[in-house]
């Protein structure tokens, strides 16, 4: 595959608005469009040939002799002027495939996104933990990227982000933002952001909490005056609270659920869904840290959050059931949709018919 060849195949994923693009043997091109694969018909079929050029005109010679040892590799790629690409190029049946996330050049604003509005309150905090959690591809990443780049234009503060790799690239507004990128100027996230300390940040954003030393250093980060947003591959805010606490050694967790009670300041948990009218719309459960919510994370009641949650509608909390049931009453999804988002159905339907 020459150069002219991706360079038409990229431009066709960004006019098509695709999200991602597909590249593996046997198989046209596809693109993901609102939540589908789409087959490139027009395109011929990729041979393992194809795929092995294509992967070496993405990727730098360091990245590719990094890939021919760890046998999957994550970076961006800048094409042109046009737009990014998260790119994962793996091994699979002994042929290389590869995995394209489009990244506008432009971040999109909270209203844009068609987030609620609380989360501008987030944005405003000076200190605490905020957590963004979804499934793999339900858009954790531009939703924080919103949120940096909105502090970005309101206040002079340095931001410090930790990526692997960078997606949005911040233009400097009233902000300082220096973005980090694993294995190209940090060798691990929990390295990075014990880094920070010495760094004199305002705001942190970890691309991903992986491991306990990691969510261990944001919590404190986010005790000692910063304004911390990460990222967790979880289905809800208690979900996200387990995964944290279950993450430590037995004779550790009640002191980082004492901890993270003390410096949580919410939660998202979204999904992307297909919308009737085409595209997509995320449906979000939002979690805000009460001295309510607080208390039942210290005293190890998470399986209580939901119903809290539930039931604090008048402070901003939203359940993600609320949030899919108001999306299908204003006509922006389907109940069938909507149906397979939900973590209880049979509330959903109950919720729908009211």
């Amino acid at each position: 595959m020459n150069d002219s060849k991706l360079k038409s195949i990229l431009d066709l994923t960004i006019k098509q608005q695709a999200s991602d693009l597909h590249l593996s043997v046997g198989h046209n091109p596809v693109l993901r469009s609102s939540g589908s694969l789409v087959p490139l018909l027009k395109e011929k079929k990729l041979t393992p040939e194809d795929t092995e050029a294509l992967a070496r005109e993405l990727m730098t010679e360091e990245q590719y002799q990094r890939f021919l040892v760890e046998k999957d590799i994550d970076f961006s790629y800048s094409f042109e002027d046009k737009a990014r690409f998260r790119v994962n190029v793996y091994f699979q049946r002994g042929n290389i495939s590869c995995a394209l996330r489009l990244i506008p050049n432009k971040i999109p604003t909270i209203e844009q996104l068609n987030l609620p509005n609380l989360l501008h309150d987030f944005a405003r905090a000076t200190q605490g933990l905020v957590l963004v959690t979804a499934p793999s591809g339900h858009g954790k990443s531009t939703t924080l990227a919103a949120l940096i780049d909105e502090i970005n234009h309101q206040r002079a503060d340095h931001v410090i982000t930790i990526e692997d790799p960078i997606e949005y690239i911040f233009q400097e507004d009233r902000a300082i933002i220096d973005q980090r990128e694993i294995y190209r100027d940090a060798l691990s996230f929990s390295k990075a952001l014990r880094a920070t300390f010495r760094q004199d940040p305002d705001v942190i954003m970890v691309g991903e909490m992986r491991d306990p030393e990691t969510m261990a250093t944001a919590i404190t980060a986010a005790e000692t005056g910063h304004l911390v947003f990460a990222t967790l591959h979880t289905n809800s805010a208690s979900q996200s609270i387990h995964r944290i606490v279950d993450s430590f050694e037995p004779n550790q967790q009640n002191q980082i659920r004492a901890q993270l009670s003390g410096s949580l300041l919410g939660i998202i948990s979204q999904r992307l869904l297909p919308r009737i009218k085409g595209g997509l719309i995320p449906a979000c459960e939002i979690m805000i840290s009460t001295p309510a919510v607080a208390n039942l994370i210290r005293e190890n009641k998470i399986h209580e959050l939901p119903l809290v949650i539930e039931t604090s509608g008048d402070q901003g909390m939203v359940s993600l059931n609320r949030s899919l049931s108001f999306l299908v009453k204003t006509k922006e999804i389907s109940l069938e949709e909507a149906l397979n988002y939900s973590l209880n159905p049979t509330e959903l339907k109950m919720l729908s018919r009211k």
